[in-house]
């Protein structure tokens, strides 16, 4: 990787962000996946960055524990900072083998700090255990935040009810406290009974809106948000309710600066191949989407219905220097599909960009990429217009299937005569677009060729402003 970021023979899991002064500190889990993913056991490192293009690495912040103690791995949490200046992590304490023993393996926990670098431990956990009537084995990813109306602290995290994790029992439940050390339970604060389990939630206020996300990995296995003007709800869902497809999981949000970062990470298949599986197999995530891989950073912002929209961090965008404008194009054809490449060598790393519309009556438009003249073969963002939706896929996508790409879609309106900028950024395996507020990651594993081309199906569209550039 050249702009995202990801440790070298590391695998970049759950990130709990903090920010201070003009300095994002990306607390993270390093996946070594020895043999596999959660092969040997994690804590907590340290990356720092300012703009999202260059990062320290700090080394371990948090260091597990033993394989006898409760934290012999350290799954999620947050930090935050008392009244008082002290900083504060509160993660999740998980020990694989303690269910054999009769013990919950997944435990909420407590460190302190002076300075985010050095990290005591206090034990504390006896509060926080898994409450009577949840899961005890799903039991985590704490999220603390001050509320001024109450003038309390909240922690919420994810859980589910005990019983067959098949059902949809999921929930966010919660605590309080007035000084970050007595807590007491307050039962659910948000149990819609729509997924088996809520992961990663993160609550913030944006002007007259709450907003409270969650990350669910047994519908769409995306991040989705609800919207409401009091902690106590109603939480509303907007018709756009997520921030990317299947290939960016289990983001944390922070605020710096008037700039809140979404902090998420692109998911590796295990073969690096495009093909998964499209049935369910208990045994093993043999071609799927699997846990931690490359952290990339979405900036949210909030539109004027209070909806939230995703676009590129300005620093990531501006890193590319070497611009090459490109001539507009305008394709047409009433039946069938019109191709043109526009780009032969983009190199492994670039950025691309167009404004694009398209008219009355077409079906689609494409942006490829990877993309080989002799054959047309490319992988594509292609939009279709009478679906509302933009998908990632490959063309062509036989034998079938070449690519399975369930979850690799977004909602967008498609509206004939108004112009959509287009961004698109490519690091390696990784593809990102942005558009009118709408962010799509995958991944891609093959390389056809490194070219751009351009598509329409049944109609029209012109390609205007184009130009690509390179680190």
């Amino acid at each position: 990787m050249k702009i995202y970021y990801q440790h070298p023979q590391t695998w970049f899991g759950d990130c709990m962000p903090f920010g201070k002064g003009d300095t994002f500190y990306l607390f993270h889990q390093r996946d070594t996946r020895v043999p596999c993913p959660f092969g040997e056991p994690f804590g907590w490192d340290l990356a720092t960055t300012k703009d999202f293009v260059t990062y320290e690495d700090c080394g371990v912040a948090i260091p597990r524990g033993t394989d006898e103690e409760q934290d012999q791995f350290i799954f999620a949490g947050s930090i935050c900072e008392d009244r008082e200046g002290k900083y504060h992590a509160f993660y999740t304490g998980y020990n694989r083998d303690y269910p054999k023993q009769g013990k919950p393996s997944q435990v909420l926990m407590h460190a302190v700090s002076e300075d985010l670098k050095h990290w005591t431990k206090t034990q504390d956990a006896v509060t926080f255990v898994p409450q009577p009537g949840y899961d005890p084995d799903d039991w985590r990813d704490p999220f603390v935040l001050w509320d001024d109306e109450s003038e309390k602290y909240i922690l919420i995290l994810g859980a589910r009810l005990e019983g067959d994790k098949h059902k949809t029992t999921g929930r966010t439940v919660y605590f309080t406290s007035d000084d970050l050390a007595d807590w007491e339970f307050q039962g659910d604060f948000w149990a819609p009974d729509l997924f088996t389990m809520h992961e990663m939630p993160d609550l913030f206020k944006m002007g007259d809106w709450w907003y409270l996300i969650t990350t669910e990995y047994s519908h769409a296995s995306t991040q989705v948000y609800r919207m409401a003007k009091s902690l106590k709800g109603p939480w509303i869902a907007p018709d756009d309710d997520a921030f990317d497809g299947r290939a960016y999981y289990a983001g944390r949000t922070f605020m710096l600066n008037n700039q809140r970062i979404l902090f998420g990470w692109v998911p590796t298949r295990a073969n690096e191949t495009d093909s998964a599986n499209l049935w369910y197999r208990p045994e093993a995530d043999k071609e799927d989407f699997i846990w931690a891989g490359t952290f990339v950073a979405h900036e949210l912002y909030q539109r004027k219905d209070g909806t939230l929209g995703c676009r590129i961090p300005d620093t990531v965008w501006n890193a590319f220097k070497d611009e090459k404008k490109l001539e507009d194009v305008k394709l047409e054809k009433e039946s069938g599909r019109e191709l043109q490449h526009v780009v032969t060598e983009t190199g492994d790393c670039y950025r691309y960009e167009a404004d694009v519309t398209f008219a009355e009556g077409t079906r689609g438009f494409s942006v490829g990429v990877r993309a080989q003249e002799a054959d047309d073969e490319f992988y594509s963002f292609t939009f279709e217009c009478p679906k509302d939706r933009v998908i990632f896929e490959k063309s062509p996508n036989w034998p079938w299937p070449q690519m399975n790409n369930m979850g690799l879609e977004r909602l967008i309106r498609l509206v004939p005569g108004k112009k959509y900028h287009v961004q698109i950024i490519v690091d390696d395996t990784i593809a990102t677009l942005y558009v009118d507020g709408v962010a799509l990651n995958t991944r891609m594993y093959t390389n056809p060729g490194e070219g751009i081309c351009l598509g329409v199906t049944d109609g029209s569209a012109v390609f205007e402003n184009q130009s690509i550039a390179y680190l």
